[in-house]
């Protein structure tokens, strides 16, 4: 049987599938593991939909006056949410294969966000996901939470990354090329921000708005250093509530952020937490900067090439980087989770989502000191709480009507 995709020209958005799926595919390769297949199946969908193959009048995401194929430039929050629409209009799927395949869609433009392709991911744009059915009969119980074995694999994994990381640089001879031993200290950076950044969302509870930097809110610059204080455990975070407020940093946290400053080193306390590392960001930003510090192009060309990283350059000459932002806290969650292949059954996420982390602390919370402590503690208001947590008090309810039935009936 001849496959009528072959016929059609591919183009930059068909080849930016073939790296996210070897990315995301299992054995020698990358070729295979059946989530390859059913994305690269959507994707292929989604490809033809985007070049106006559908049988219809839909001319396709380019411009009428333009002849060529789909670009990135034409990517935007409409085009994600007319797709939506086609998926719950056009194709007659069910509600939940809608989710399932917008899902495989929004995984890769958060991929597409983290390798540079894409500025934004617009798939997990409010408008954009706004056709897609709503989540009938899902009680707040059903959203994700972090279980004790999840958070437990995905810290440790996370620590082993970052331990392994440091001890390389660390240990590197004292005639390493410099090069070598800045590429060294680029990766234990990364591995420990990445640990920080899990450790942080598991055990504090604080939401990932919170933490990281929002494009549409200048308020929302992402914590810095000089907001975290190690000795005392706390952390000044702008809260949902539009103010400042302290949140707890618990003793599981502390050690990888110690760890993490000492290896970053701050040129000020101003400094990002949780920089973006992405280099198209960052050499944009030192070249400008260092343009408006006076700098020609030519010396600032020999200076860049002193360093393996714009990163690097940027600490030592204080060019503060933007803070990275949720979308990229969530591109890192989900290459971490699919990296240390963590058991996750979920029928949103197929990753450990940053709100999940929340979440399964508020479980925690709840079962082991009740509704008004987790209320403190996740900021949030006890009625909330007892809201997004009835699923334990209601388990709670059924264990004593079960003993009270065993009761009566012994």
């Amino acid at each position: 049987m001849i496959d009528d995709r072959s016929f059609r020209p591919k183009s930059a958005l068909d080849d930016s599938f073939e790296r996210y799926l070897q990315d995301k595919g299992k054995g020698r390769g990358g070729d295979g593991g059946n989530y390859r297949r059913n994305a690269g199946r959507e994707l292929e969908r989604f490809a033809e939909w985007a070049d106006g193959d559908r049988g219809d009048d839909w001319t396709g995401i380019v411009p009428d006056n333009v002849d060529r194929e789909p670009t990135f430039e034409d990517l935007d929050e409409r085009v994600f949410r007319e797709y939506a629409r086609h998926l719950v209009g056009d194709r007659g799927l069910k509600q939940n294969t809608v989710q399932t395949y917008y899902r495989y869609l929004s995984a890769w433009c958060g991929w597409c966000v983290n390798e540079g392709y894409l500025e934004a991911h617009y798939a997990q744009r409010a408008s954009a996901m706004a056709p897609l059915p709503e989540d009938d009969g899902r009680k707040p119980g059903d959203q994700q939470a972090w279980t004790s074995e999840q958070r437990h694999a995905l810290t440790q994994h996370a620590d082993e990354r970052a331990r392994d990381a440091i001890e390389a640089y660390t240990a590197l001879p004292d005639d390493t090329d410099p090069l070598d031993r800045q590429r060294a200290r680029y990766t234990a950076l990364k591995a420990a921000r990445d640990r920080a950044l899990v450790f942080v969302l598991a055990y504090t509870a604080v939401r990932v708005g919170e933490l990281l930097r929002d494009p549409n809110d200048p308020r929302r610059r992402g914590v810095q250093w000089e907001e975290i204080s190690i000795d005392d455990g706390s952390m000044d975070v702008y809260r949902k509530k539009q103010q400042w407020d302290a949140a707890s940093l618990p003793d599981p946290v502390i050690s990888p952020l110690r760890s993490y400053h000492q290896l970053t080193d701050p040129p000020t306390e101003q400094w990002p937490v949780f920089p973006t590392f992405d280099q198209r960001t960052l050499a944009t930003l030192v070249q400008d900067e260092l343009a408006d510090r006076g700098e020609r192009p030519d010396a600032i060309d020999e200076r860049r090439g002193e360093y393996a990283r714009d990163l690097l350059l940027a600490l030592d000459e204080d060019v503060r980087p933007p803070s990275i932002t949720t979308d990229g806290a969530r591109s890192i969650l989900q290459q971490l989770s699919e990296d240390f292949d963590i058991n996750i059954d979920h029928p949103k996420h197929n990753y450990l989502a940053p709100h999940g982390g929340r979440r399964g602390m508020g479980e925690v919370l709840v079962r082991a000191f009740g509704y008004t402590v987790a209320a403190r503690y996740l900021d949030n208001s006890e009625e909330m709480v007892r809201e997004r947590y009835s699923h334990i008090e209601a388990g709670e309810l059924g264990d004593v009507a079960t003993e009270a039935l065993s009761e009566i009936d012994g």
